[in-house]
């Protein structure tokens, strides 16, 4: 063959490869880059870390394919305020709890906590194996997110107050930072409530926009600094006996993942959920005690007070299945479940 006629057969091979060959896509181009916002700063115990440990297991499994970039309240979107940039997709996840996302759905609480609800242990189990977690993924599938549950946390302060507490009637006129279904309750004893982010509620209590607060458990209250302003601290926390948290990603990001990485980032989380709820028990009585020095007294309510307040927690319930389809139907399963549960509680445990 001539030297032309070859050269013209390369350059022929050439354009056709070129024509037909998929680009090339660097390895780098094919990895998975989630940006995640968190409603909690990261400093905060427990649930401020508790993004980046699921993130870094993503990425050791995945290695390094698949990385999920947590971002601090308010650099992506307002702290509580994710929800529709989930649904949209303007951002792909975000780390919070599902008491914060009761503006498109306040059946939503549910999977946050319930007043004088379960335990952690409880709690947990009804999710995973009596229909709970597949009542929330059908929730947030309505809006193109999928659902995780992420993280469980132990029993909560049931509040910050400059004043001792005497009776239900001191509570009348407060304006309150409150969480959830318990601040239904606490407005049927007079309190006004507002939900604030964690990062705002030490300086409403200063300035006086609220005369006390509510947030979390005693060790993450302590990084927050509600000692400092509120000297008495009331236990049991009776609206959150356990927390749930979530992740929430937008439901076509998620499908887009191959199969395996849609299962790391289960059992991720599936890790996280044990990972905080013992880390919550463990560190409770150190963040206790640190308020005792610091001149806080730590209240527990009377059984008077509690009975009251669990009185006016029938009224919210029985207000909230009447008027939603979706918590009447949550509260249905819940129901069932702990009707059942009751007999391995009252004898597998002790009193």
């Amino acid at each position: 063959m001539k030297l032309g006629t070859l050269l013209r057969t390369v350059a022929a091979a050439a354009i056709g490869i070129a024509i037909t060959a998929p680009a090339f896509v660097s390895d780098a181009e094919a990895r998975t880059r989630w940006k995640v916002h968190s409603a909690f700063g990261s400093k905060l115990f427990v649930i401020g870390p508790g993004i980046y440990n699921v993130s870094k297991a993503v990425e050791t499994m995945s290695e390094g394919d698949f990385v999920m970039k947590p971002f601090e309240p308010g650099a992506l979107v307002p702290g509580t305020k994710y929800y529709d940039a989930v649904s949209t997709g303007s951002i792909d996840a975000a780390w919070g709890t599902p008491g914060y996302d009761t503006h498109k759905n306040f059946a939503y609480a549910f999977y946050s906590a319930v007043p004088f609800g379960p335990r952690g242990g409880e709690y947990l189990a009804w999710m995973r194996h009596g229909g709970g977690q597949e009542i929330a993924e059908e929730m947030y599938a309505r809006d193109n997110i999928k659902y995780y549950l992420c993280n469980l946390i132990a029993p909560e302060s049931s509040g910050w107050f400059r004043k001792e507490i005497k009776s239900t009637a001191d509570l009348k006129g407060l304006k309150m930072r409150f969480f959830g279904l318990g601040a239904k309750v606490m407005e049927k004893f007079g309190v006004s409530t507002q939900l604030l982010a964690g990062g705002d509620i030490y300086p409403a209590l200063e300035l006086g926009t609220i005369d006390a607060t509510e947030f979390s458990m005693p060790a993450i209250d302590k990084d927050l600094g509600f000692y400092q302003i509120a000297k008495h601290n009331y236990f049991p926390g009776w609206h959150q006996q356990s927390t749930l948290g979530s992740l929430i990603a937008n439901m076509d990001k998620v499908k887009a993942l191959p199969e395996g990485q849609q299962e790391m980032l289960e059992q991720a989380c599936q890790a996280q959920v044990m990972r905080s709820f013992a880390e919550s028990e463990g560190f409770q009585h150190q963040a206790m005690a640190f308020h005792q020095t610091k001149g806080v007294t730590i209240h527990r309510w009377s059984q008077d007070i509690l009975d009251e307040l669990e009185a006016k927690w029938q009224e919210v319930i029985a207000a909230e299945i009447a008027d939603s389809a979706d918590a009447k139907k949550i509260w249905a399963s819940y129901s069932e479940f702990r009707e059942g549960y009751a007999i391995w509680k009252d004898h597998g445990y002790l009193k």
